[in-house]
């Protein structure tokens, strides 16, 4: 009995500590302002549908790519939910930039609030469809070894898929001249979730699309807003993309003529912004 009681004391005391992590950072909007998914999103395919004999199919490519090794690896890594230093690390090449509160504490600021805001949208909906997953349905093992974590726990929407998508839209308003690279990274990261067998096709696809309505809703913040641009700011900055004023060292040259913006002939005393030879000349 002294076990039993230990056993759900240990199990009330993880799911305070995952409540508590969960909270530790107040969200731009509370939940019940954002959009429901719930009223938004369909019905996920009923076992008879062929929507569903599609999802079985795509559960059978997911298994064949567990024989590339390297495919598998980012899999396993892309399935980390808690650590998410670990977690950012995994659009480092494609955002050009690590990620961690140290180091970039602008981006990492507007990234933990943000997915504090958009995290939380998946729960309703997963709850109330409670869909059996393709691991727990096939009776099969998962490579990322996340099966009693997730066994029991409805697999639509798809947690990883919708933080991944919202991640990549962040990142790709951040930095969108490397949008493709970004995007491209979080395509593979939410299909990692039908590899490792932890969710079906639907579950990543519609949760894309939750991903898009959260990160619309954060649109009209305007602290997510002000945080944005420190966010694009620091991120010029770590890039060396900062785009400075210089003073360029003007040459005399007897012969040229200067002039004024509006074009009337300058003299030496002018500062400003001076056309000299064809060329903007800061003085």
């Amino acid at each position: 009995m002294k076990r039993i009681h230990a056993m759900v004391a240990a199990a009330m005391m993880a799911a305070v500590n995952i409540s508590a992590q969960e909270e530790s950072v107040q969200p731009y909007i509370p939940l019940d302002n954002l959009p429901r998914l719930l009223d938004i999103m369909p019905e996920p395919p009923a076992f008879d549908s062929p929507e569903f004999a599609n999802d079985v199919v795509r559960y059978g490519w997911g298994k064949q790519q567990r024989q590339d090794e390297e495919r598998v690896a980012m899999a396993i890594a892309d399935a980390e939910w808690n650590d998410h230093a670990k977690l950012f690390l995994q659009w480092k090449d494609a955002f050009g930039l690590e990620i961690n509160e140290a180091a970039t504490p602008e981006i990492w600021k507007l990234m933990e609030t943000s997915l504090a805001t958009t995290d939380p949208m998946r729960k309703e909906t997963k709850a109330y469809y409670h869909r059996q997953r393709p691991f727990e349905r096939f009776d099969d093992t998962m490579p990322s070894h996340e099966e009693d974590d997730l066994r029991g726990e409805g697999s639509y929407p798809s947690g990883h898929s919708l933080r991944g998508w919202t991640i990549s839209l962040l990142l790709a308003q951040i930095a969108p001249e490397r949008a493709a690279k970004i995007f491209s990274r979080g395509w593979d990261y939410c299909q990692s979730r039908v590899i490792v067998g932890a969710h079906w096709q639907s579950d990543v696809d519609n949760s894309r699309t939750a991903a898009s309505i959260g990160f619309c809703a954060l649109q009209g913040c305007d602290e997510f807003i002000a945080q944005m641009k420190k966010a694009q700011q620091e991120y010029k900055e770590k890039t060396g993309q900062t785009v400075g004023v210089h003073t360029a060292q003007v040459v005399e040259h007897p012969a040229a003529r200067s002039y004024r913006i509006d074009g009337t002939p300058a003299i030496d005393a002018d500062h400003g912004i001076i056309i000299e030879q064809g060329l903007k000349i800061i003085k």
